[in-house]
């Protein structure tokens, strides 16, 4: 009974080591699509820029701004969009570890207590009798065709996506931070604009008044001064609920209930940067997350078509059994033991094309990946392309918005000074008084524009690292 037993040790070891060394995983093999990328921005010589190959900083950090600092650091830990794509990447990594457990044998237990008057299924009609049995049963299915790697293959990929893919929450959710605090900034400036256009004209509005009442002028003066001053006071409201909205849109993203925002800056206080590392337009493909999450999707979706050409060959497994078996349950420990061994193989016959449709539905779903990421990758040269013609031409519009403005309000002052000496008539006072007010929120709504065009500009180029244990991470593995 040794040596049978010693043989079938023997035999099985050689099928293992044998499936081992020779087994190989069917289907293609992963490579990167090649895609084919500009030598150069079209648009970055018309913008201040340093062509650094990496953006290992925190842009945020460039406008000297302590509460924009603070509100990002306080979305990072909070929101709950990230959160939940943390959770998703925690999820990937168990997942990755399912699927690696496969390579393994399966180990169970068993144990059962049977009684009756049968025995090897045919009735007998002697004495009831009890029946105690233990055993522990071994299952192993070899992965001659790679089914189990492929499979791991594809966790894993699907795990660094998820990875990538939280970095991409990441970057959106910094620069949707930063893009509401400068939309809320801008409509604090209008608002005061128009808080302090409304006192104006009502400043101005009694004066009109108290001329009509002495018949100096006319009672259209009084129609067309009122007419400007509800203008003014219609646009306070406007903004309050503005900025109250945007308030909101803040603290959703902080994870936070509706709250007001303390701000101890105004907008034209905010640096604009003119230096801008945009780096080659080849480097965007290993810098922004949402192409590496495209590529490794890619991957995980590549090696299912080797999974699914694997379920069209059998399968090899090694089955055991070991147990023992006794009518006494003291006896289960020193009764005769029990086992057995064996290998199995199972394929399928005819399944009528369902294998070879399954090949061709993962090839198919393979495609669409290779083009959603080409697109991926298109998609962001364009959005870099059109942040950088934004910031040139946001900063050219700012220049002139400036200069509008301020021409609006010196003939503002001109035309009033004009009409109290009854040179012109109040019809020009209030065009200039209407061509100031838009030429001052028009500045500040531009203002706005130019430094979101940054944030665009480094939401495109991939960001900047989020923590200082990623920096020093990037410098390690450059070095």
């Amino acid at each position: 009974m040794s040596k049978m037993k010693l043989s079938i040790y023997r035999f099985l070891t050689i099928i293992t080591v044998t499936t081992l060394l020779y087994a190989c995983a069917v289907g293609p093999k992963f490579e990167k699509p090649v895609v084919q990328t500009p030598a150069s921005y079209i648009n970055v010589d018309s913008v201040a820029v340093i062509q650094d190959s990496t953006l290992n900083l925190k842009w945020w950090e460039l406008f000297n701004d302590p509460t924009l600092d603070s509100l990002i650091k306080l979305a990072l830990e909070e929101n709950k969009d990230l959160l939940i794509a943390a959770s998703r990447l925690e999820q990937s990594r168990y997942n990755l570890g399912y699927n690696r457990a496969d390579y393994y044998p399966k180990i169970n237990y068993g144990a059962g207590v049977s009684s009756g008057n049968f025995a090897g299924g045919f009735l007998s009609f002697s004495e009831t009798q009890t029946v105690y049995n233990v055993n522990g049963q071994l299952n192993w299915e070899i992965d001659f065709w790679g089914k189990f790697r492929r499979q791991t293959e594809s966790a894993k990929a699907e795990m660094l996506a998820s990875q990538y893919g939280l970095r991409t929450v990441q970057i959106g959710l910094i620069s949707e931070v930063a893009r509401n605090y400068f939309l809320l900034l801008d409509y604090k400036s209008r608002y005061e604009i128009s808080q302090r256009t409304f006192d104006s004209r009502d400043s101005g509005h009694k004066i009109i008044q108290a001329r009509y009442e002495r018949g100096i002028i006319p009672e259209i003066d009084v129609n067309q001064s009122q007419i400007q001053l509800s203008i003014s006071r219609a646009s306070i409201p406007n903004y309050d609920r503005l900025i109250t909205n945007t308030e909101n849109n803040l603290n959703m993203l902080l994870g936070r209930n509706p709250s007001s925002i303390s701000i101890s800056t105004n907008l034209f206080e905010q640096e604009i940067k003119p230096n801008i590392p945009t780096g080659l337009p080849s480097d965007l493909l290993s810098r922004r997350p949402d192409i590496l999450s495209s590529a490794e999707q890619l991957h995980a979706q590549t090696a299912k078509i080797g999974m699914a050409q694997a379920m069209r060959y059998p399968t090899i497994s090694l089955t055991g059994l070991f147990g023992a078996v006794s009518d006494d349950l003291a006896g289960l420990t020193t009764g005769n033991s029990a086992w057995s061994a064996g290998v199995n193989l199972m394929g399928p016959l005819f399944h009528f094309n369902k294998n070879k449709r399954r090949v061709q539905i993962e090839r198919e779903k393979t495609e669409q990946a290779v083009l959603l990421y080409e697109k991926t990758v298109i998609t962001a040269f364009s959005e870099v392309e059109n942040s950088l013609k934004s910031i040139e031409t946001l900063n050219e519009e700012l220049q002139a918005r400036k200069e509008q403005s301020d021409a609006a309000s010196n003939a503002e002052r001109l035309s009033f000074e004009r009409y109290n000496m009854g040179v012109t008539s109040y019809l020009e006072v209030l065009e200039n008084q209407r061509y100031s007010f838009e030429a001052a929120l028009l500045f500040s709504e531009t203002y706005q524009k130019l430094l979101n065009a940054y944030i665009s500009l480094y939401k495109a180029l991939g960001g900047g690292w989020i923590s200082e244990e990623e920096m020093n991470t990037s410098e390690t593995e450059s070095n």
